[in-house]
């Protein structure tokens, strides 16, 4: 099954930021390679990233130093930054404040400072280390949920292979019952027609569980062999 490639979303008004990351992204060599789907958005839109589907988000904090507009670019990413963290989704938020740390952590957000000739590549590499981590988080959710079905069904398997004995018995008197009452002299055709379904079925039941007898016993020589090649693979390893 081909794994879905993941999303990164970029949230820029200078196109040459978008393509400052999508250049720099690092790419990984088959077959590992699962290089991410990326979207460019105006900032402007952060208002829908709630109902956005993506993996992480970049996006370009820096505003200009004109008065004018300084304020409102101020404004804007507060907002911006408001709408990230609502979003609840991992976020790289590349800021231009020399005065601030190169990078920060705040929850799934990572705050760094865009140092010419250095950040894109630094966004790059810690971008795709998260989405490593997204994925591996998944797939252990994906084999905990399997491993919570495989030990129901266990439960039951194991539930009904005890249950096993006492069904037997309960089947044999059955059988017995009926092949007794059809023998009986003067049972009239209807009654006979029903002891029989009532013995086939019993019947039924009965290969049913000695299924279960013969699936049980090849489950033992599985486990059997399996702790066996265990045991010759740790006396190898112990060898000088």
């Amino acid at each position: 099954m081909t794994k879905p490639h993941p999303t990164v979303l970029i949230l820029a008004s200078d196109r040459a930021f978008a393509r400052e990351i999508t250049t720099h992204w690092p790419q990984d060599p088959p077959p590992n390679a699962n290089s991410p789907e990326f979207i460019v958005l105006d900032d402007g839109f952060s208002s829908d990233l709630q109902s956005s589907h993506y993996d992480l988000a970049i996006a370009d904090a820096s505003f200009t130093k004109e008065s004018k507009l300084k304020e409102l670019s101020k404004r804007l990413n507060r907002e911006l930054k408001e709408s990230l963290r609502d979003a609840a989704k991992p976020a790289i938020w590349i800021h231009s404040d020399p005065s601030r740390d190169f990078y920060n952590i705040q929850g799934d957000m990572l705050e760094l400072r865009r140092v010419p000739g250095v950040w894109p590549a630094v966004a790059g590499l810690v971008g795709r280390e998260i989405l490593y981590r997204a994925d591996a988080e998944a797939r252990a959710r994906e084999a905990e949920g399997a491993s919570a079905v495989a030990e129901a069904e266990a439960t039951l398997g194991r539930y009904m292979l005890e249950m096993r004995t006492n069904i037997n018995n309960v089947l044999t008197t059955v059988l017995g019952n009926t092949e007794l009452l059809m023998l009986e002299p003067g049972l009239p055709p209807s009654a006979q027609g029903e002891a029989d379904a009532i013995r086939n079925m019993a019947l039924r039941l009965h290969e049913v569980f000695q299924r279960f007898s013969s699936l049980e016993k090849e489950l033992n020589v599985a486990a059997r062999e399996t702790g066996n090649k265990k045991t010759r693979a740790a006396a190898a390893g112990n060898q000088p």
